[in-house]
């Protein structure tokens, strides 16, 4: 009897053991979602050449955390015309900057912006406005693509709201291919 007894009290002891252990692994994945990285991939091609459809990225929240986006930076954003859905996009101006646009140049401040992650030749577009100042605790951003429609970005809904900015990517972890590593 005290053997039985040994075995229902250890096979208990060992359920309890795991419930505890699935338990804490559960808590500690949300944390993490929550509040260090998210996993996020691309669809469409508003970032191409430097995303590409199908693209699997990291989000990492901890910048956000201590000093924001700066400028150069791909986030992932919820969308400010559509706030079921997220962009991914540049960071091309932070508080206090001037951006504009002419003749299908970006100019940061009064100076040409160097975009190397553009395709080469690309114009940039301007709809209704072709200058902005950044307010405080806004980003302006844009996608890589240049090309007229492929974007989504501040030239369309303007400076976006850093409460509006979920992550800061700077890694590709598929696909496995010469495109694998940071961004």
């Amino acid at each position: 009897m005290d053997n039985n007894y040994e075995k229902n009290n250890k096979a208990k002891n060992d359920l309890i053991e795991w419930v505890k252990s699935i338990a804490i692994a559960i808590v500690v994945a949300i944390f993490i979602k929550t509040f260090i990285f998210n996993s996020t991939y691309v669809l469409g091609n508003s970032m191409y050449p430097t995303l590409h459809e199908r693209d699997r990225l990291f989000a990492f929240k901890l910048p956000l955390y201590f000093s924001g986006p700066d400028r150069g930076d791909v986030i992932v954003l919820r969308a400010p015309d559509n706030e079921n859905k997220d962009y991914i996009k540049r960071v091309i101006g932070i508080a206090g900057d001037k951006v504009e646009i002419k003749d299908g140049r970006v100019y940061l401040n009064g100076e040409l912006l160097e975009e190397p992650y553009v395709a080469e030749g690309s114009y940039t577009q301007v709809y209704d406005q072709d200058t902005w100042i950044v307010p405080e605790g806004q980003v302006f951003v844009l996608g890589d693509n240049r090309e007229e429609g492929a974007s989504k970005d501040s030239r369309y809904f303007g400076c976006v709201p850093l409460k509006l900015v979920k992550g800061v990517t700077g890694f590709r972890y598929y696909p496995f291919n010469h495109r694998f590593g940071k961004i």
